[in-house]
C-alpha cells in the first residue's frame, strides 16, 4: 500500500488544457473518489495516474517514487475499467491469473493468490466457467479478483458500476467497500454518480472544468459545500436554491427576486446589498409554517414523501417524514430550519461564512 500525491499537475490536448493544475493529497489506505460531471477530466486524471496518459506540467507520487515517466507496469497500480475487459476466450481463473502468468510466476504462487480472491469474491464456483457464461455484476467480480491477486499498492477504478442495472449497482457498491475495508489497499475511484460518492468514499474530490472545486469527506461536502457547483452537484434531491437579498431591516430575513421572506440563521450585516442565493436541502423545509408553498408533485415512496412544489416563482423539492394528502395545485405552510440554510454570493457563488 501506499499514498498518492498529485502535485499541480496539467494537462493539455494540443492547445487545450483540460486539467488545470490538480492538487490532491491520498493518504496511505483511503478510499477517494473523483466526482464531477461528464467532461471535468476526472478520468483522465484516472488515466495518468494508470500511466495511460502523460502528464504535461507537474508530479504524481506513488508512495516516496515520482511515476510521470514510468509506465504502467512498473507503477505498482492495478486498473478496473468500466467495460471489464475480459479476455472472451479464457476461463475466470486463467482471466484473474493473467498478470502473474506474464510476470511467470509459478503454478503454486498463482493458485494461492486466485483462490483466495476468488473466494472473498465469491467466484469460487465459476472459475472454470467463460465470460459469456456470467452476469454483469460476476464479469465485474472477475475484474476486480484480476487487480486483487497483482496485490497493487493502489486500486483504481474507472466508472466500473455504470455498465450494470441500478439494483446491481447498489450491491456492488457494498462489495467493492466491504472488499476495500478488509483489503485496506489505497484506492482512487472515478464515478459521475454523486450517490456513489457518497456512500463509498472516505474522501470525495469535486471536479469540475478541469479544477478541484472541494475536497473533504461526503458529509463534510454535503453540510459546508464551498460554493454554488458543490452545493447543487452533492445531494440528491439537489439543494434548493432561491434568488434575493437579505432585508436591510433585518439582516436575518432573507427576501427572494419575487418578495417571499425567509428565516437566515444569525446576522449577516456584510452581505447587506448583495445580490444572493439562499440554499436549503430538501430535508430542511418541514411541514407547518408561514412560508406558502404550492404543491406540483407528490412522489410517496413510503417511508417518506418528496413532494416538487413552488415558493413564490421558484420550484423546490422537499423530502417531507410524514405522509401528505394533498394534491397538486393546493397550497400548504411549511418552514424552513434557519440553522440548516446556506448563502452564497451570486456573482463568485461562494459560500458566505457562518
Amino acid at each position: 500500500m501506499a499514498s498518492v500525491d498529485i502535485i499541480d499537475v496539467k494537462k493539455n490536448f494540443g492547445a487545450h488544457p483540460v486539467i488545470k493544475g490538480v492538487n490532491v493529497r491520498i493518504e496511505d489506505g483511503e478510499f477517494v473518489i473523483l466526482v464531477g460531471p461528464s467532461g471535468c477530466g476526472k478520468s483522465t486524471l484516472l488515466r495518468m495516474l494508470a500511466g495511460l496518459e502523460h502528464v504535461t506540467a507537474g508530479e504524481i507520487k506513488i508512495g516516496d517514487r515520482v511515476v510521470n515517466d514510468l509506465p504502467p507496469k512498473d507503477r505498482d497500480i492495478a486498473m478496473v475499467f468500466q467495460n471489464y475487459a475480459l479476455y472472451p476466450h479464457m476461463t475466470v481463473a486463467e482471466n484473474m491469473a493473467f498478470s502473474l502468468k506474464l510476470k511467470n510466476a509459478p503454478r503454486a504462487e498463482i493458485e494461492t493468490k486466485v483462490r483466495p480472491a476468488a473466494e472473498i469474491l465469491g467466484l469460487t464456483a465459476y472459475l472454470d466457467r467463460y465470460p459469456r457464461q456470467l452476469s454483469g455484476g460476476q464479469r465485474q467480480r472477475v475484474a476486480m479478483g484480476r487487480a486483487i491477486v497483482r496485490d497493487p499498492q493502489v486500486f483504481l477504478f474507472d466508472e466500473p458500476l455504470s455498465n450494470l442495472d441500478a439494483k446491481l449497482r447498489v450491491s456492488m457498491r457494498t462489495e467493492i467497500k466491504n472488499l476495500h475495508q478488509r483489503l485496506t489497499t489505497t484506492t482512487v475511484y472515478v464515478t459521475h454518480d454523486q450517490i456513489e460518492a457518497m456512500t463509498m468514499a472516505d474522501k470525495i474530490v469535486v471536479m469540475q472544468d478541469g479544477r478541484v472545486e472541494q475536497i473533504g469527506a461526503p458529509l463534510e461536502l454535503y453540510d459546508r459545500p464551498n460554493n454554488l457547483f458543490v452545493a447543487g452537484f452533492i445531494g440528491s434531491p439537489a439543494m434548493n436554491m432561491l434568488s434575493g437579498k437579505l432585508d436591510t431591516n433585518d439582516a436575518t430575513r432573507f427576501i427572494t427576486h419575487d418578495g417571499v421572506v425567509l428565516p437566515v440563521s444569525g446576522s449577516r450585516p456584510e452581505a447587506l446589498g448583495r445580490q444572493l442565493v439562499y440554499g436549503a436541502r430538501p430535508e430542511a423545509i418541514h411541514l407547518g409554517g408561514d412560508v406558502m408553498l404550492e404543491v406540483i408533485v407528490i412522489e410517496p415512496t413510503g417511508s417518506e414523501s418528496q413532494v416538487l412544489g413552488r415558493i413564490g416563482t421558484t420550484d423546490v423539492t422537499c423530502v417531507f417524514r410524514e405522509r401528505v394528502t394533498v394534491r397538486p395545485g393546493e397550497k400548504i405552510p411549511v418552514s424552513i430550519d434557519p440553522k440548516a440554510v446556506h448563502l452564497f454570493d451570486a456573482a463568485s457563488g461562494e459560500r458566505l461564512s457562518a
